[in-house]
């Protein structure tokens, strides 16, 4: 007669690896801290490689005040940080554009 044994392994991590994860979506997300004062962070994903990313921020007559990046990125995640101090209170847009798809967030500046 066999018996079954079941046995879970539990695998965790405390090192400092450094491993990271190719995104599988083009992604945009909402700026942190929102509303900000005077600056903010913007994260986005970019999934194909070599990617013609563009960031750009837009006052509310749609006027661009800054453009953030505009450059070819390999595929990850990435964050960068927008300085409003120059900048009249009131609600801006950042547009993120890579290889024909884009996405729009609004984001608040107070002062």
């Amino acid at each position: 007669m066999l018996k079954t044994i079941s046995i879970e392994l539990i695998i965790t991590s405390t090192g400092n690896n450094n491993y990271t994860s190719v995104p599988t979506d083009f992604n945009l997300a909402q700026n942190y801290p929102n509303p900000f004062n005077p600056s903010t962070v913007i994260s986005y994903s970019v999934k194909d490689q070599t990617s013609n990313v563009k960031l750009v921020v837009f006052n509310s007559l749609g006027m661009e005040v800054r453009t953030l990046v505009d450059q070819k990125q390999n595929a990850g995640n990435y964050t960068v940080n927008f300085n409003g101090s120059n900048l009249p209170s009131g609600m801006y847009f950042y547009k993120l554009t890579s290889d024909g798809l884009s996405t729009t967030k609004k984001m608040m500046l107070v002062k």
